[in-house]
């Protein structure tokens, strides 16, 4: 290892350590006392906003004044998304893509830019769980939980990052899974891909700050079991 790289290194776990001292901090912080992004007139791309959360989080981007773009292969869902957004009189825009076929994520991505412009905020939230123990699960399942969960991160990334990076602005965000950070049974693919996540998360957060990039932002969220019919059935113990 070079002279540099161990320099490198040993800046970038300083900064990671201090960063995580500021977000402990701030976890004791009452809600309303520090200052929220300003979101207004910001593009905001949430993929999986079809229904649950990805559709809860494109409701309150857009009464924060966000313009909305939404990704996601339940076109019904999706556009009934965009009508409630429309109604709130948010801008909004439709895509029905396939986050499992990379050309679909490629080709969508250049719609978007083309047709909305550079997206400021991304947000990965698209995830599918099958909920079948490793021996009863199909392979293509298997893959498709993988293409979806953690390959599409992959390819949003490296369509939309380069914009934010260029104008040294935006922000990045990987709606994981407690899941990726503790293996369950009867999840094992689903746990797999948001394992996955998380690291994709970590390293590409690595890289942005390797490129002095202070003002690309990411953030890593690890929700619990959320009320979304995407676990139904589903216990922990």
């Amino acid at each position: 290892m070079e002279p540099k790289d161990v320099i490198d290194f040993v800046i970038l776990i300083v900064y990671t350590l201090a960063i995580s001292l500021i977000e402990i901090v701030k976890a004791f912080i009452p809600n309303g006392i520090l200052p929220r992004k300003n979101v207004a007139g910001k593009t905001v791309l949430i993929t999986g906003s079809g229904s649950g959360l990805g559709r809860m989080m494109a409701i309150e981007f857009g009464k924060l004044g966000a313009r909305i773009v939404l990704w996601d292969v339940n076109e019904k869902g999706n556009t009934e998304t965009r009508k409630k957004l429309m109604d709130m009189g948010v801008k909004a825009h439709a895509y029905t893509v396939d986050l499992s076929k990379k050309e679909q994520i490629n080709e969508t991505a250049q719609k978007v830019k083309y047709e909305v412009g550079n997206v400021d905020i991304l947000i990965n939230n698209a995830g599918i769980v099958t909920g079948k123990k490793l021996f009863e699960c199909p392979d293509d399942l298997m893959e498709k939980t993988m293409q979806v969960n953690t390959n599409a991160l992959f390819y949003t990334t490296k369509n939309f990052l380069p914009g934010m990076l260029e104008s040294n602005s935006g922000h990045l965000v990987t709606i994981a899974s407690m899941a990726g950070q503790v293996g369950v049974a009867g999840l094992v693919d689903y746990c797999a891909s948001k394992f996955g996540a998380v690291g994709y998360h970590e390293s590409v957060t690595a890289e942005i700050i390797r490129l002095g990039k202070s003002g690309v932002n990411t953030t890593l969220i690890c929700p619990y079991y959320i009320d979304t019919g995407m676990f139904d059935g589903v216990e922990s113990k």
